[in-house]
C-alpha cells in the first residue's frame, strides 16, 4: 500500500499549558478524577480520566490572571463528530455544579486556591430538547455513588439538585423570554452550528451573553460546543468564528474568547486523484487516497482513541454521504460555500508564516483601495518566486469611517524605500490623486507599466478582460499550489470571502453582495501584485533588473516554480 506521512492536525487555540500558579485547572482535574465516572462506552463505571488533549483544554479554560480573574470570559470547542464533546461538556457542568471552580485566594505556596460556588446554577442550553438530551442523560452515570452521597445530589430528567437545592443543573431550550433576567453561574451551549435566526438561536445566544455579563467578578461564563458550521447559514457557531477571527487579527478591542479547534490537514485526498493514462484511476491512486483520508481522520480525532477511523472511512465512502458532509462532520473542515472562488483549505495549505522578504529584494506591489465602504489593501509579491505578503490592510471602521489615505501613501513610500520595486499596479478609484503622485515620483524606475505614460493606474472597471485573465491565472496558481503566502489571517479572510463571478471574458471574483461586510480587497490587491510580477517575467531580459541570487522559498521546499 502507498504510505502517506502522518501530518499533525491543524490546531486553533493556545499552545502548551498555562503556568501552574495561573490556573484552577489542576484542582479541577483532581476533583473530576475523584468524584466522576465514565458514563458510557468501554470504560463505563471506571474513574473519569481526561485525555491529555482534554486536560490541556481544561487547564486553559480555568486559566486566571494575576488578580485571580478568569482569562477567558467565554469559549468554544469545535471538534469532529464522535470526539466526545458531550461527555467533555458534561464534566464541566458537573465541576461548575459541585466542584472547585472559583478562585478562593492565594495559598501559602503562592498558588491559587480553588473553591466550589456556594450557589451554583448551571444551565445546559440548546434550541431543541434532543440536543440537550445527549448531555443530560450522561449525569446519572457520570456522578459516582460517593459523589451523589457527598454532595447530596438528586438527579432528575431535566433538573439536578445538590446540597438541599442550593445548587442545580437545568436543561433549557428555545425560550429567550423565559431565560431573560436569570443569573446562572455557568452555561453550556450545545451544537451551536444549529442555532439560527429561524429557531430563535440568535435570540437565545444574546440572552445568554447578557445574563452571563451580570455575574460577579466576571466569573459567570459560557462555553459552546459544536461541529464545523455551514458557511452562509449565519449560525451562532459561524458568528462566533467571525468574532474570534476579528479578535485574532486585532480588528476589535474585545478579548477573552477561548476558541479551541482541531481539524484535519487541508490537503486530505477525500476524492482519489487519477494519475493513470487517459486520466484513469490506478490501484495506487485508490490506496494513496485511502491512506491520506485515514491519516487525516487520525489528525482530526487527536488523542480520542475511541473514534473508529476505519468505520468512518466506510461512512465517508458510502454514496449517500456527500463530500461536504464528510469534510464538515468528520474532518472538521469549515467548507466553502458553493460559489466560493477558492476554499479555505486550498489557501491555507500554501501558507509559509515564517518566511520573510529581505530588504532590497525585487518585488511588485498591488493596491486595491476604497474611501469608506470597503477596506484598502497593499500586498507585495516577491519577483524571484511569487511569494505574497501583506504590507497593509486598512479598515474604515477603525478610522472614523474613512480610509486614512495619507497613511496608505506612507505605506507605499515605505515599500519603495525598503524594496526594489519593479512594478506597481493599483486600482484607480478613489486614489487618483495619489496615483498621480506615485507615478510622478516612482514611475521612471518601474520596469512593468500598465501604460507607458501611466504605469501604475489599473482601472479594474475599465479593464475587465485583463482583470478577468489575471483573476483566472491567480486562481489556477492557488489550486495547483504554485503560489505561497505569508499566512496573514486578515489577508486569508479576504481570500475566503471571494465569490465566483462569471462574465463575458471568463470567471473573476467579487464580494458576496455589494454591501456585504465580508471584504475581498486584499485578494484583489494580491491578484494585481501577482499580475504585475507575471508581466515582469514576460519582459525581454534587457528590460529587467537583476534579482538577488539564492534559492527561493519554493525551491527550498521542493515546490516547482512558475
Amino acid at each position: 500500500m502507498t504510505t502517506v506521512d502522518r501530518a499533525p492536525g491543524v490546531r486553533t487555540g493556545p499552545e502548551g499549558v498555562p503556568a501552574a500558579d495561573r490556573t484552577l485547572g489542576w484542582a479541577a482535574l483532581a476533583w473530576t478524577a475523584r468524584w466522576l465516572l465514565h458514563p458510557d462506552g468501554p470504560n463505563a463505571g471506571r474513574p473519569w480520566r481526561y485525555t491529555p488533549e482534554q486536560a490541556r483544554m481544561l487547564l486553559w479554560w480555568y486559566a486566571i490572571d494575576d488578580s485571580g480573574r478568569f482569562v477567558y470570559r467565554r469559549g468554544l470547542v469545535r471538534r469532529m463528530k464522535g470526539w466526545g464533546k458531550d461527555p467533555f461538556g458534561a464534566t464541566l457542568c458537573a465541576l461548575e455544579f459541585a466542584g472547585p471552580c472559583r478562585f478562593g485566594g492565594w495559598g501559602p505556596d503562592g498558588g491559587p486556591i480553588a473553591v466550589a460556588h456556594p450557589a451554583a446554577w448551571v444551565q445546559v442550553a440548546a434550541v431543541a430538547k434532543d440536543q440537550n438530551r445527549n448531555t443530560m442523560t450522561l449525569f446519572p452515570g457520570l456522578f459516582s455513588k460517593e459523589a451523589q452521597a457527598e454532595f447530596e445530589i438528586d438527579i432528575g430528567k431535566e433538573i439536578i439538585y445538590a446540597r438541599h437545592g442550593a445548587a442545580r443543573i437545568e436543561a433549557v431550550t428555545s425560550s429567550p423570554r423565559a431565560l431573560e433576567g436569570g443569573r446562572p453561574t455557568f452555561i453550556l451551549k450545545n451544537e451551536t452550528q444549529h442555532w439560527l435566526l429561524r429557531n430563535e438561536g440568535h435570540a437565545m445566544s444574546e440572552v445568554i451573553a447578557r445574563n452571563a455579563a451580570k455575574g460577579r467578578d466576571g466569573a459567570t461564563r459560557f462555553l459552546s460546543i459544536c461541529n464545523a458550521f455551514n458557511p452562509g447559514e449565519d449560525s451562532d457557531a459561524e458568528r462566533d468564528h467571525t468574532a474570534w477571527e476579528k479578535m485574532a487579527t486585532g480588528r476589535t478591542r474585545a478579548t477573552g474568547f477561548w476558541y479551541d479547534a482541531l481539524e484535519a490537514p487541508a490537503d486530505v485526498e477525500l476524492v482519489p486523484q487519477p494519475t493513470g493514462e487517459d486520466g484513469r484511476l490506478t490501484a495506487e491512486d485508490l490506496d494513496r487516497a485511502r491512506e491520506s483520508l485515514y491519516q487525516g481522520l487520525l489528525a482530526a480525532r487527536g488523542d480520542s482513541g475511541w473514534v473508529d477511523v476505519d468505520r468512518l472511512i466506510e461512512e465517508i465512502y458510502d454514496p449517500t454521504t456527500s463530500p461536504s458532509t464528510s469534510r464538515r462532520w468528520y474532518l472538521n473542515h469549515i467548507i466553502a460555500t458553493e460559489d466560493a472562488w477558492v476554499t479555505p483549505q486550498e489557501w491555507d495549505r500554501l501558507a509559509v508564516p515564517d518566511e520573510k522578504v529581505a530588504a532590497g529584494e525585487l518585488v511588485t506591489l498591488g493596491l486595491d483601495g476604497s474611501k469608506s465602504d470597503d477596506n484598502t489593501a497593499l500586498i507585495g509579491c516577491r519577483v524571484s518566486d511569487g511569494f505574497l505578503f501583506r504590507l497593509g490592510i486598512w479598515e474604515p471602521e477603525k478610522f472614523d469611517g474613512e480610509i486614512p489615505r495619507k497613511e496608505v501613501d506612507a505605506a507605499v513610500e515605505r515599500a519603495f524605500a525598503e524594496y526594489d520595486v519593479a512594478g506597481f499596479f493599483s486600482d484607480v478609484h478613489p486614489f487618483e490623486t495619489y496615483i498621480d503622485k506615485w507615478e510622478e515620483e516612482h514611475g521612471a524606475g518601474l520596469c512593468v507599466r500598465v501604460q507607458e505614460r501611466y504605469p501604475i493606474g489599473w482601472d479594474m472597471r475599465g479593464r475587465k478582460a485583463e482583470t478577468t485573465r489575471a483573476a483566472e491565472s491567480f486562481h489556477s496558481a492557488i489550486v495547483e499550489g504554485d503560489v505561497l503566502h505569508d499566512g496573514d489571517k486578515l489577508f486569508a479572510q479576504h481570500v475566503y470571502n471571494a465569490r465566483r463571478m462569471p462574465n463575458n471574458y471568463g470567471v473573476t471574483f467579487r464580494k458576496e453582495s455589494p454591501f456585504s461586510s465580508k471584504k475581498v480587497d486584499a485578494c484583489a490587491a494580491a491578484m494585481l501584485a501577482r499580475e504585475c510580477r507575471q508581466q515582469y517575467l514576460a519582459l525581454p531580459e534587457n528590460k529587467k533588473r537583476s534579482a538577488p541570487a539564492g534559492p527561493s522559498v519554493y525551491e527550498s521546499r521542493g515546490v516547482r516554480r512558475l
